[in-house]
Protein backbone atom coordinates (compact mmCIF):
# COMPACT_ATOMS: atom_id res chain seq x y z
CA UNK A 1 0.00 0.00 0.00
CA UNK A 2 0.96 3.12 -0.88
CA UNK A 3 1.97 5.98 2.12
CA UNK A 4 -0.59 7.76 1.15
CA UNK A 5 -3.35 5.22 1.10
CA UNK A 6 -1.56 4.15 4.57
CA UNK A 7 -2.05 7.63 6.11
CA UNK A 8 -5.58 7.87 4.81
CA UNK A 9 -6.32 4.33 6.25
CA UNK A 10 -5.08 5.82 9.37
CA UNK A 11 -8.85 7.48 9.33
CA UNK A 12 -10.67 4.55 9.67
CA UNK A 13 -9.12 3.11 12.31
CA UNK A 14 -7.07 3.71 15.73
CA UNK A 15 -5.72 0.37 15.23
CA UNK A 16 -4.76 1.14 12.12
CA UNK A 17 -2.06 4.13 13.64
CA UNK A 18 -0.97 2.40 16.94
CA UNK A 19 0.33 -0.58 14.35
CA UNK A 20 1.93 1.64 11.97
CA UNK A 21 5.84 3.40 13.02
CA UNK A 22 5.01 7.02 11.59
CA UNK A 23 1.16 7.08 12.42
CA UNK A 24 2.02 6.47 16.31
CA UNK A 25 4.71 9.11 16.07
CA UNK A 26 2.01 11.70 14.85
CA UNK A 27 -0.64 10.51 17.42
CA UNK A 28 2.04 10.53 20.01
CA UNK A 29 2.72 14.48 19.25
CA UNK A 30 -0.49 15.23 19.22
CA UNK A 31 -1.58 13.64 22.79
CA UNK A 32 1.51 15.60 24.06
CA UNK A 33 -0.34 18.64 22.88
CA UNK A 34 -3.65 17.76 24.35
CA UNK A 35 -1.74 16.42 27.54
CA UNK A 36 -2.51 13.07 27.32
CA UNK A 37 0.40 11.18 25.95
CA UNK A 38 0.12 8.61 28.99
CA UNK A 39 -2.84 6.69 27.37
CA UNK A 40 -0.84 6.38 24.30
CA UNK A 41 2.73 5.47 26.46
CA UNK A 42 0.13 2.90 28.83
CA UNK A 43 -1.31 1.44 25.93
CA UNK A 44 1.90 0.36 24.44
CA UNK A 45 3.79 -0.71 27.45
CA UNK A 46 0.47 -3.03 27.81
CA UNK A 47 0.65 -4.26 24.78
CA UNK A 48 4.77 -4.35 25.66
CA UNK A 49 3.70 -6.84 29.15
CA UNK A 50 1.54 -8.75 27.27
CA UNK A 51 4.52 -10.73 25.54
CA UNK A 52 6.59 -10.74 28.34
CA UNK A 53 7.60 -14.69 28.93
CA UNK A 54 9.87 -14.38 32.50
CA UNK A 55 7.51 -14.77 35.51
CA UNK A 56 10.38 -12.40 37.16
CA UNK A 57 10.17 -9.98 34.40
CA UNK A 58 6.26 -10.16 34.82
CA UNK A 59 6.26 -9.10 38.51
CA UNK A 60 9.25 -6.52 37.38
CA UNK A 61 7.52 -5.00 34.71
CA UNK A 62 4.02 -4.96 35.86
CA UNK A 63 5.10 -3.19 39.43
CA UNK A 64 7.08 -0.70 37.23
CA UNK A 65 3.63 -0.18 34.79
CA UNK A 66 1.82 0.27 37.95
CA UNK A 67 4.19 2.48 39.44
CA UNK A 68 3.99 4.82 36.56
CA UNK A 69 0.58 4.78 35.39
CA UNK A 70 -2.07 3.25 37.94
CA UNK A 71 -1.33 4.28 41.62
CA UNK A 72 -2.35 7.54 43.46
CA UNK A 73 -0.16 10.62 42.02
CA UNK A 74 1.91 8.17 39.62
CA UNK A 75 3.95 10.50 37.20
CA UNK A 76 1.91 9.20 34.00
CA UNK A 77 -1.51 8.72 35.81
CA UNK A 78 -4.07 7.41 33.54
CA UNK A 79 -7.69 7.81 33.80
CA UNK A 80 -9.60 5.25 34.84
CA UNK A 81 -12.72 4.29 37.31
CA UNK A 82 -12.19 3.31 40.60
CA UNK A 83 -12.75 -0.21 40.37
CA UNK A 84 -10.77 -1.30 37.90
CA UNK A 85 -7.74 1.14 39.69
CA UNK A 86 -8.95 -0.78 42.82
CA UNK A 87 -8.58 -4.14 41.19
CA UNK A 88 -4.95 -3.72 40.07
CA UNK A 89 -3.90 -2.55 43.18
CA UNK A 90 -5.13 -5.71 45.00
CA UNK A 91 -3.80 -8.29 42.46
CA UNK A 92 -0.49 -6.34 41.50
CA UNK A 93 1.50 -8.37 44.00
CA UNK A 94 0.64 -11.13 41.62
CA UNK A 95 0.92 -10.08 38.77
CA UNK A 96 -1.15 -12.21 35.17
CA UNK A 97 -0.06 -11.28 32.13
CA UNK A 98 -4.27 -9.65 31.84
CA UNK A 99 -4.04 -7.84 34.96
CA UNK A 100 -4.00 -4.41 32.63
CA UNK A 101 -6.72 -5.90 30.25
CA UNK A 102 -9.52 -4.01 31.70
CA UNK A 103 -7.62 -0.72 32.17
CA UNK A 104 -5.72 -1.25 28.71
CA UNK A 105 -9.36 -1.40 26.75
CA UNK A 106 -10.76 1.07 28.67
CA UNK A 107 -7.64 3.44 27.73
CA UNK A 108 -8.27 2.28 24.11
CA UNK A 109 -11.66 3.15 24.08
CA UNK A 110 -11.14 6.70 25.33
CA UNK A 111 -8.29 7.33 22.45
CA UNK A 112 -11.04 5.69 19.95
CA UNK A 113 -13.95 7.58 20.93
CA UNK A 114 -12.14 10.73 22.20
CA UNK A 115 -8.56 11.48 21.07
CA UNK A 116 -8.38 10.05 18.07
CA UNK A 117 -11.04 12.08 16.17
CA UNK A 118 -9.31 15.09 17.08
CA UNK A 119 -6.31 14.11 16.00
CA UNK A 120 -8.14 13.41 12.22
CA UNK A 121 -8.89 17.12 12.51
CA UNK A 122 -5.70 18.07 13.95
CA UNK A 123 -2.73 20.06 12.01
CA UNK A 124 -0.76 16.98 12.96
CA UNK A 125 -2.32 14.45 10.85
CA UNK A 126 -3.06 16.96 8.05
CA UNK A 127 0.59 17.79 7.69
CA UNK A 128 1.08 14.18 7.75
CA UNK A 129 -1.03 13.02 4.64
CA UNK A 130 0.51 16.42 3.05
CA UNK A 131 3.87 15.07 3.50
CA UNK A 132 2.62 11.79 2.05
CA UNK A 133 0.90 13.53 -0.81
CA UNK A 134 4.27 15.49 -1.62
CA UNK A 135 6.15 12.23 -0.91
CA UNK A 136 4.05 10.09 -3.44
CA UNK A 137 4.10 13.06 -6.62
CA UNK A 138 7.60 13.13 -6.44
CA UNK A 139 8.33 9.53 -6.83
CA UNK A 140 5.51 9.41 -9.68
CA UNK A 141 6.38 13.01 -11.43
CA UNK A 142 10.43 12.89 -11.13
CA UNK A 143 10.38 15.71 -13.16
CA UNK A 144 8.75 18.16 -11.00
Amino acid sequence: RSNTGESMAWSESVDTVLANKEGLAAFRTFLKSEFSEENVEFWLACEDFKKTKSSTKIASKAQKIYSDFIQADAPKEINIDFHTKNDISQNISEPTLSCFDAAQSSIYCLMAKDSFPRFLRSEVYKELVKKHQDRNQKRWLPFL
